[in-house]
């Protein structure tokens, strides 16, 4: 049973540094947090590596003081080895495909937002611990019982877009450079990530956890 945990945990943090090389290339926007990284980033006049750093530590300690069941193998693994697959991926990605065409982007969106969410699917279900922003909807779910999961998960995903963009207007960002970071692939994902990340529960990673039971 600790061993499937684990397995799902590690396989779903690296299939979701994967998805995120797949949304690199698509290039329709970052997903949802990356969006209010950006308007961080565009404000506050610091290096990314460091403010991401600051933001992450204020998320964990968030779930350190709501609810710590939450931090785990997986929070660490995004904290610390994410970045590094997420960028080996896609300059991989980048020089098998150095001009890809519109189909191959829109091919590439789908495939990274579906392998987003059965990764997050995966790791979450592991329930070894979830990234910093992922224990946000969890916890205003499962321990403050403010709603469904799926619901909740929406309604953080477009506050991130919309605090993002603002944030980085802002910041003196220009208008015309906003669908860089809030296109539509941001705006699929703001909506529609919650669902099927639950579908994915559902239908798989809760059945393939409770096989270890039988």
């Amino acid at each position: 049973m600790k061993s499937r945990r684990i397995f799902m945990c590690v396989a779903g943090v690296l299939i979701c540094a994967v998805s995120v090389g797949f949304f690199k290339l698509a290039a329709f926007g970052v997903d949802p947090f990356q969006t209010f990284m950006s308007g961080m980033d565009q404000l506050i006049p610091i290096d990314f590596g460091t403010l991401y750093v600051l933001v992450n530590a204020a998320l964990l300690l968030f779930s350190l003081v709501f609810d710590r069941h939450y931090i785990g193998l997986a929070t660490f693994i995004n904290l610390f080895l994410l970045g590094y697959v997420v960028d080996f991926f896609h300059s991989t990605l980048l020089s098998i495909f150095p001009d890809a065409s519109l189909p191959l982007r829109c091919g590439s969106f789908v495939l990274g937002f579906v392998a987003l969410c059965f990764s997050s699917s995966l790791y979450m279900t592991a329930d070894l611990g979830v990234s910093t922003y992922d224990a946000v909807a969890l916890i205003m779910a499962n321990t403050w019982k403010k709603g469904q999961f799926k619901f909740i998960r929406v309604a953080t995903d477009v506050c991130c877009v919309v605090i993002g963009c603002v944030l980085y207007l802002a910041g003196g960002g220009e208008l015309s450079v906003i669908f860089a970071i809030a296109g539509i692939g941001t705006i699929v994902t703001a909506f529609c990530m919650g669902p099927l990340i639950d579908f994915f529960n559902r239908k798989f990673s809760v059945p393939y956890l409770e096989k270890a039971n039988k």
